[in-house]
């Protein structure tokens, strides 16, 4: 199996439409995804939650993911979400994403059905068995509507070789002490809530996924550097100086914000695909407010 080194800032990358929404904009991504590895942060993450991944059809899918790791073309890792309804189409994404240069596959238990445990072990465990890449697990219930207790987490990182991080986005940050306690500190997880970043990186997390550094990339940055100098005092100040845009993206929704502030700073995104709403009037000046008060 592979091996990379995933730490840091990791970016969630958008998926721009074209003015019609009826096709990918791949100008606009390739614009998004420099602007992003140009800042700084440390790996890139497309086709989660902020780019869309659910509503795409599988050639649009197929489209983004080739596009995205050519043009990150090695320039920091990138983490490709495959989650899919079925697992076999989520062996189909995790293939192609490793046959086109993906260095970690994220999959999320994605289902219709409420999925038992040995239903969502055997999940990962087919992906695993598929392809040769590291997996990042990702347990989001309010994405996924399934919750990965931490012994569940700590059963399939324990049976599939591959499954070698875990992305914890519940928003309870009791959940990453468990898992350095039970798994007695051999498990390395990032934070996948933007309001829990600083309390994440004082549990131990290596590295915190956000779509934020599209908008706010230094700040970001400024944070984890602040962490890893242990400078608790300036991690604080810089934390709670962009809290309130954080929480604004998350409520807001990623898609919704993260594309109404990209067109606030100049790059075109189109509007994010229905049934999400593009963000409203009231909402874009909010927005337009908190990116000011950051500058």
């Amino acid at each position: 199996m592979s091996t990379v080194n995933i730490h840091g800032i990791i970016g969630y990358t958008i998926t721009p439409f074209t003015a019609e929404g009826e096709g990918v904009d791949l100008d606009a991504l390739g614009r998004s995804i420099d602007r992003l590895i140009d800042s700084g942060v440390h790996a890139i993450a497309p086709l989660g939650s902020t780019g869309e991944g659910a509503y795409l059809s599988d050639a649009e899918w197929d489209q983004v993911s080739e596009f995205s790791i050519r043009h990150v073309a090695k320039r920091v890792p990138t983490i490709v979400s495959v989650s899919d309804l079925t697992t076999a189409k989520a062996v189909r994404r995790a293939r192609f994403a490793e046959a086109h240069g993906a260095d970690v596959v994220m999959v999320l238990p994605a289902s219709y059905w409420k999925l038992s445990e040995a239903e969502i072990l055997a999940h990962y465990r087919a992906i695993g068995e598929s392809i040769g890449v590291p997996i990042m697990l990702y347990n989001n219930p309010a994405t996924s509507g399934t919750d990965m207790s931490v012994e569940l987490i700590l059963r399939i990182f324990n049976a599939v070789e591959n499954v070698t991080m875990v992305k914890e986005s519940t928003g309870d940050i009791q959940r990453m002490h468990k898992l350095q306690l039970l798994g007695e500190g051999r498990v390395p997880f990032y934070n996948g809530c933007n309001p829990l970043a600083l309390e994440a990186f004082a549990a131990g997390a290596k590295g915190w996924c956000t779509a934020a550094p599209n908008l706010i990339p230094q700040l970001n940055l400024d944070l984890y550097e602040a962490v890893l100098a242990n400078d608790l005092s300036k991690a604080r100040e810089l934390f709670y100086r962009q809290l309130p845009l954080l929480d604004f993206i998350l409520k807001g929704g990623l898609p919704a914000t993260i594309k109404a502030g990209l067109r606030l700073v100049g790059l075109e995104a189109g509007d994010p695909r229905l049934p999400v709403f593009a963000l409203g009037e009231t909402g874009r000046s909010q927005l337009q407010g908190l990116l000011n008060a950051l500058r």
